[in-house]
């Protein structure tokens, strides 16, 4: 699976042309992802200085990128090629609804993790540590 992901206001807060605070769960979420066998692509506005400047971060955050604005490492863009990358899915700042958040996305990627042996799970957990749990499920099934 590919995986095209922005990076200005989805792996980090939008602050370009600077590099923002990476969003919660972003790194971990990337990683997670590329464990499991997904190719990321980074797909960005960004070019130049700007661009090679992300693409440390990320690198300096763990996620080094199948490819960076192309369908695959080798490509080289010219006319005759799209600028619209290849992927299974895209995740951006700009989607219709906006961005849900890292936690959300996991959860839609991974909908075998929520299903109902979770409410099994919050049950055996100590009263005293529940609530936190419950809070927490309640937040990732936003």
């Amino acid at each position: 699976m590919k995986i095209a992901v922005d990076f200005d206001g989805t792996i980090v807060d939008h602050e370009y042309p600077e590099i923002g605070k990476p969003k919660l769960f972003a790194f971990e979420t990337l990683k997670a992802l590329q464990d499991k066998g997904v190719s990321l692509i980074l797909w960005t506005f960004r070019a130049g200085k700007e661009l090679e400047e992300a693409v440390e971060f990320c690198k300096k955050n763990g996620i080094e990128f199948y490819a960076v604005n192309k369908n695959y490492p080798e490509e080289i863009f010219d006319d005759s090629i799209s600028r619209k990358i290849n992927a299974d899915i895209y995740i951006d700042d700009r989607n219709i609804g906006g961005f849900p958040g890292w936690s959300a996305i996991w959860q839609m990627l991974n909908p075998e993790l929520f299903d109902d042996d979770i409410n099994k799970q919050i049950g055996k957990i100590p009263v005293s540590k529940r609530s936190f749990w419950q809070k927490l499920k309640r937040t990732l099934a936003r």
